[in-house]
């Protein structure tokens, strides 16, 4: 995907994963503690969703996600050097909102796996999975409620960035009625849905734990950049992703006629293959394997997939440039840049 040697980009993603899960590590006991204060019905599905508890209620080995929220909160805290614990809460409330999220969107999209098993609405109804979502909301915008110092700016930053979501996914939903979409569209889904959470995570991060107005200016911007790449990453394993590694049905973006961004780039381009793209996406029956198949060899020739792959990279090297301009020491920048390229070369 980029130039640098497969050595490289082995050790960036072994280093972003090992300061991703140390970091989500500091959020995940007040994660889990939040979780137990749930009811007696509510509990156990979100336990399900976390992927802590099998269908039975019993205890699995699975973890609860890659936690990339989670540890951002805490990442951008150490970076500004302050008092990490005080924004353990900010990462509690980042993970509950995008969980809630994705109990919603797995329901709006009718998609049927999550983490390499059964949705929660596919598995224990849709009533189940809008209700668990609708607590996991309600407790991510109460959490900053207990700290009396930050509570007003650092509720009203989270509660903004929910509306934001909002928006995003019904533009989402919106498009699935359109043959066509603009690339500016596709992108701006993706500023709405995953940019705006990881920015607000790395915001709160920095503001929670003491960090001046520059700090929460410039890490927020920085988890911009990261939440762009995280969603072209995504929309690239969509459609190329080993199943295996994503825990997804092998094109299953391209079969539900998913208008993501190497999509958009594509059809959105000029020549036959551009063309003949635009002709699939005006069907109306699901996408045979075959016809999936002949859809993404379409993007790539229409030059969709390099579009995106580009992207990744320039947003990649945006967010780095936010904290060399935040002045950070190379240690302070370390774990963020591992992360950043953890986002960017992950296969899953």
């Amino acid at each position: 995907m980029y130039t640098d040697t497969a050595e490289t980009l082995e050790s960036a993603v072994d280093a972003g994963r090992n300061h991703t899960l140390r970091a989500a590590g500091i959020a995940a006991p007040a994660l889990r503690a939040t979780i137990d204060t749930l009811g007696s019905r509510i509990r156990p599905i979100v336990g399900y969703h976390f992927g802590w508890l099998d269908l039975a209620g019993q205890p699995t080995d699975q973890g609860s996600g890659k936690m990339i929220r989670a540890a951002l909160t805490v990442l951008a805290a150490e970076a500004c050097g302050g008092d990490v614990q005080r924004a353990v809460c900010g990462a509690v409330a980042v993970e509950l909102v995008h969980n809630f999220s994705l109990l919603h969107d797995d329901v709006m999209d009718g998609d049927l796996e999550r983490r390499g098993r059964p949705t929660v609405w596919a598995t224990l109804g849709v009533p189940a999975a809008i209700l668990a979502g609708d607590v996991l909301l309600a407790r991510g915008c109460a959490i900053l409620e207990g700290d009396s110092e930050h509570r007003t700016w650092a509720t009203e930053l989270l509660t903004e960035t929910i509306a934001t979501l909002a928006e995003g996914q019904m533009a989402d939903v919106a498009f699935e009625h359109r043959t066509t979409i603009s690339l500016e569209e596709a992108l701006a889904v993706s500023e709405a849905k995953t940019a705006a959470l990881l920015s607000c995570a790395c915001e709160l991060g920095a503001g929670l734990s003491g960090g001046g107005a520059e700090a929460r200016e410039r890490l927020a911007k920085f988890g911009w950049h990261l939440g762009m790449a995280f969603q072209l990453v995504d929309d690239v394993l969509g459609i190329w992703g080993d199943p295996a590694a994503t825990g997804k049905p092998a094109g299953s973006d391209l079969r539900n006629r998913k208008k993501s961004i190497p999509v958009a780039a594509a059809m959105n381009g000029t020549g036959a293959a551009a063309e003949e793209l635009a002709a699939i996406y005006r069907g109306a029956e699901p996408l045979t394997d075959d016809m999936a198949d002949r859809a993404a060899k379409l993007i790539e020739s229409a030059g969709g997939r390099a579009w995106t792959e580009a992207e990744i990279d320039r947003h990649r090297r945006g967010a780095a440039a936010q904290l060399e301009a935040l002045g950070l020491t190379e240690e302070q920048r370390r774990p963020l840049l591992a992360l950043a390229d953890y986002v960017a070369f992950r296969n899953h």
